[in-house]
């Protein structure tokens, strides 16, 4: 028999792999990593989907656009491990979404960590093609 996992169970994952977190609204978390260059990783429920998003710069002028979502589509197709770059308003965007019916903490982990490793990775060869100083990768809600 199929289960739906609550807000209570996924903030009870989010204490259990140990980060800050604050939950912005019933079913919306703002988890604080502490890893280079992710600020925020916005966990968002709606059953029957949980969202991961992490904002990682705005989007650069038309002159260089092309070059860098020619590469987040190159990554997407070769190197994410969960997820997937996108353009949301302005900004450049990871976003990851799964099922709410049978997630389990390693599950609810693994997305974390793809997520980190995936800004660890690309940040800054995609931050170099937009001519971006370093900053830090921020989720905003």
């Amino acid at each position: 028999m199929a289960y739906m996992v609550t807000n209570d169970k996924i903030e009870n994952f989010i204490i259990e792999h140990g980060l800050p977190f604050e939950q912005v609204q019933e079913g919306l978390w703002l988890i604080h990593d502490e890893i280079d260059y992710i600020d925020n990783i916005v966990v968002y429920h709606t059953p029957p989907v949980i969202t991961f998003r992490v904002k990682l710069m705005d989007a650069p002028e038309k002159a260089t656009r092309d070059a860098l979502f020619k590469r987040l589509l190159e990554l997407n197709a070769t190197s994410m491990v969960a997820g997937a770059y996108g353009l949301e308003d302005d900004a450049v965007v990871i976003v990851d979404t799964l099922q709410s019916e049978n997630l389990d903490h390693n599950e609810f982990q693994a997305t974390i960590d793809a997520l980190a490793i995936a800004v660890r990775e690309h940040y800054e060869e995609l931050r170099a093609i937009v001519g971006q100083p370093k900053s830090t990768a921020q989720a905003s809600s």
